[in-house]
């Protein structure tokens, strides 16, 4: 389940960076009640895109902010309530890490669904059912 966060630079040291990250992914572990699922586990993953500080805008103009995307199989986080859970999670983390040097609203977090079927990992394409197959073998070891 990729993860996307996109800071300008400056925004997060290097410790913050790799702590956040990791703070992401257990958020979405945490909500789908997935944590320590030797499936998901390793399949949660991602990308950190430092940018310069000239290319992060808000409203137009360059400014302090931060994107969070999230691309997830049709079955994951399904209710509102899940989806408020990583949100507010995530953005929390990423404040959190920023040590007052972002404000909130300049937070924003995409959750993006991938069609069924199209959810590729190690070369296998899963749809949902495969995916829960997975995942509840997993829980079974």
């Amino acid at each position: 389940m990729p993860i996307t966060l996109t800071v300008p630079e400056g925004l997060l040291s290097t410790e913050a960076e790799a702590r956040t990250f990791a703070e992401l992914s257990d958020a979405l572990l945490s909500v789908a009640q997935l944590k320590g699922n030797a499936f998901m586990t390793p399949n949660v993953v991602g990308t950190l895109n430092v940018l310069p500080k000239t290319r992060v805008f808000a409203g137009g103009r360059p400014a302090a902010a931060a994107f969070i995307e999230l691309t997830l199989p049709q079955i994951a986080l399904a209710s509102r309530d899940s989806k408020q859970a990583f949100i507010e999670a995530a953005t929390s983390a990423v404040e959190r890490a920023a040590g007052g040097r972002l404000k909130r609203e300049h937070i924003w977090t995409n959750i993006v669904y991938a069609a069924d079927g199209s959810w590729g990992i190690g070369g296998r394409a899963f749809n949902s059912e495969n995916l829960v197959d997975a995942i509840q073998q997993a829980a079974a070891q």
